[in-house]
């Protein structure tokens, strides 16, 4: 949908339809992720709760490790979208390549280097026993797809940083019905192959990935093409761009960690209650990060095309439609309280968590609009300005936790404590665009729309 160096982008003219029609395709491949997850949990779940707690250890292990690298996409679609608003396919290339090469290489370092550590990160996390063992054959089974793993993220991001949202939709897609699958024939065993149990799900998952990066792959060489001109000066900007991602998200899961352990330490009602909300707030982030994604790309392309007005323009759209996102979420939230309550929590539970609910809906607007600016931060490649708001909204928001860890109705407090985050992150996201403090790379003169 980018548009070539003498046309208008379809943004312009209609930017609403063009938003939504990028949006979506981001929003479903978002989706697969936890779908996979789900997937894998269905099977191994029939081999009983052993298997199932090893399978919940590993995978978090696994997030941990590659939200480390999560600047492979973020950078570098930032980075293809600027060079593709000025027309610079050789930049474009390039910056695809260093990012595939820096994936399939720390992959590779992962796949070797990981594996002295996988009992004790497992250990860490609670696993003992039989957990303890299934846990590390699930992770060494996983390993093998870790090159693949970051290949794919450094593909989507080259994609995305290009517009097309709907190539990373059907790998996505792909991926999770391949891995159906292999589950079953390599959790439960088929034929000539034997049932490996929760390894088998790792496998599974492995095998899926390999195959996904080789399908998007082929589709970057097509679409955007390999070069071996690879700059040093780009390889720096990643690695950079890389350590304030690093510290944000580092941030980020300090300020989650630290409520879950104040909510748990109020009793195991309230722990409960606040993982069940917690699962949800995490999962609305899909949503608001649908936008954030699309404004990424659209703010990249406009600046590499030196058009500060359009991407200030596509800036004020991703927010109002951030906000109608989590406006929506708050009424269904709200109406789907009941329902929500039976499925996730036991009866006991419920009256704990009622309270906390409505609290916890009244923020996705707030949440909406801090994940809304994340994404034109990033366009922008306002990636340290981004790292210092989270700083400051982290330290806000787990100052507020600490003051109110013993005060009485906590899991209100907690929550509360976590609009106040979400409002710190929305209002120095906003400020950096209008009236655009620091030097802001929005910053302009002339009325937004």
């Amino acid at each position: 949908m980018s548009a070539s160096s003498g046309s208008e982008h379809a943004f312009v003219h209609a930017p609403n339809k063009t938003l939504l029609q990028l949006a979506v395709p981001v929003l479903f491949s978002l989706v697969a992720e936890p779908v996979t997850g789900l997937v894998d949990t269905a099977f191994v779940a029939r081999l009983g709760m052993e298997p199932v707690a090893a399978l919940g250890i590993g995978a978090m292990v696994f997030s941990s490790i590659f939200w480390i690298f999560n600047f492979l996409g973020i950078g570098t679609q930032t980075e293809v979208a600027r060079f593709s608003g000025e027309n610079r396919a050789d930049r474009a290339a390039g910056i695809s390549t260093l990012a595939v090469f820096l994936g399939g290489g720390i992959g590779f370092v992962l796949l070797v280097g990981a594996l002295p550590f996988l009992t004790p990160a497992a250990s860490l996390l609670g696993g003992n026993d039989a957990v303890l063992d299934l846990s590390e054959q699930y992770m060494r089974y996983r390993l093998l797809g870790a090159p693949a793993v970051l290949v794919c993220l450094a593909c989507f991001g080259s994609l995305r940083g290009c517009q097309d949202m709907s190539t990373p939709l059907w790998v996505a897609t792909g991926m999770n019905l391949l891995n159906v699958g292999l589950d079953y024939v390599f959790v439960f065993g088929f034929g000539p192959v034997p049932a490996l149990g929760v390894g088998g799900a790792g496998l599974a998952s492995s095998l899926s990935q390999w195959t996904g990066a080789i399908w998007v792959l082929w589709v970057v060489r097509r679409r955007i093409g390999f070069s071996l001109h690879i700059g040093l000066a780009d390889l720096k900007k990643l690695i950079r761009i890389g350590g304030d991602l690093f510290i944000r998200t580092g941030a980020v899961l300090l300020f989650l960690s630290l409520c879950t352990r104040v909510a748990n330490q109020a009793g195991a009602g309230q722990g409960a209650a606040y993982q069940a909300g917690r699962q949800f707030f995490i999962f609305t982030a899909l949503f608001m990060d649908a936008f954030a994604i699309t404004a990424q790309s659209l703010v990249g392309f406009f600046l590499g095309r030196n058009d500060v007005q359009q991407a200030r323009r596509v800036a004020v759209y991703a927010c109002v439609w951030s906000l109608v996102t989590g406006a929506g979420l708050c009424l269904f939230m709200l109406v789907g309280r009941n329902a929500i309550a039976t499925l996730l929590l036991p009866v006991e539970a419920h009256a704990l968590f009622q309270p906390s609910w409505t609290l916890l809906a009244c923020i996705m607007p707030l949440f909406s609009l801090a994940c809304a600016t994340d994404g034109i931060h990033w366009g922008a490649g306002d990636f340290r300005y981004l790292r210092n708001a989270m700083l400051v909204a982290s330290v806000v928001g787990g100052a507020l936790v600490l003051t109110v860890r013993d005060m009485p109705d906590v899991l209100m407090l907690v929550w509360a404590s976590t609009g106040v985050w979400a409002a710190c992150r929305g209002a120095l996201g906003v400020v950096r665009i209008s009236p655009g403090v620091g030097r802001a790379p929005l910053q302009g003169k002339a009325p937004i729309l």
